[in-house]
């Protein structure tokens, strides 16, 4: 899997590097842990070998892979538990986030329009569609105003990163289902009800976490992804 020069042309060496394993370990079977060598990697992106362990220490910080010395990289396997765990937390950290935000509906709806207009651009780069849903949530958890939530969300979002990879991937229509609930969240928002907007919000993470359950998404081949 090469990585594309235009991208590698508009990016740093780390950067193009970095999305490429992004999106290769998005790719991994979620059940099994995979071993990465710099070597590998190097072959694959065309990259030297400094960019290569930039990127791979980068991802190691946000905990989609450990370093081990002598061995590579370790992206461990993602638990069904751990799925749980994240989205759980995802649902009490956007609730209390979503209903505080309501009342700046006039700023926020706007933007979140804006994030939906472009997501259903990039329907065909599923990373790219994945770090736009990413920037839709952000700005909801954002809005209330709670740094101390917001920097806790973002490692939850790190966490489930490859989670949803697989679920846009390997969930048919998946993608345009999200449109249509991150729709209604905004019209939750802009009704200035705060009960509406939570209940989409709930019925969004709800459908993402009834796709991550099903054996198709757990027993996803990379070779469809993409």
């Amino acid at each position: 899997m090469s990585m594309r020069r235009s991208h590698a042309g508009r990016e740093s060496a780390q950067d193009s590097t970095y999305r490429w394993l992004k999106h290769h370990i998005g790719s991994l079977p979620r059940h099994e842990g995979t071993f990465l060598t710099e070597a590998e990697v190097c072959e694959a992106t065309g990259m030297s070998r400094t960019p290569v362990r930039e990127a791979l220490l980068r991802l190691e910080t946000e905990g989609f892979l450990q370093i081990m010395p002598k061995k590579g990289a370790f992206v461990p396997p993602v638990s069904d538990a751990e799925i749980e765990a994240v989205m759980q937390a995802r649902e009490l950290v956007e609730d209390w986030c979503v209903r505080r935000a309501v009342p700046l509906a006039d700023s926020l709806a706007p933007e979140l329009e804006r994030l939906v207009d472009r997501q259903e651009t990039l329907l065909e780069d599923h990373l790219a569609f994945i770090e736009c849903d990413r920037a839709f949530h952000r700005a909801i958890v954002r809005a209330a105003g709670n740094p101390v939530l917001a920097e806790f969300y973002e490692t939850l979002r790190d966490r489930q990163v490859r989670m949803g990879l697989r679920a846009v991937a390997a969930a048919e229509d998946r993608a345009r289902t999200v449109l249509a609930e991150h729709a209604a969240i905004v019209e939750g928002i802009r009704s200035g009800d705060a009960a509406r907007a939570a209940s989409a919000l709930a019925a969004h993470l709800n459908g993402t976490l009834a796709v991550l359950r099903t054996p198709s998404v757990a027993n996803w081949s990379p070779e469809n992804a993409f």
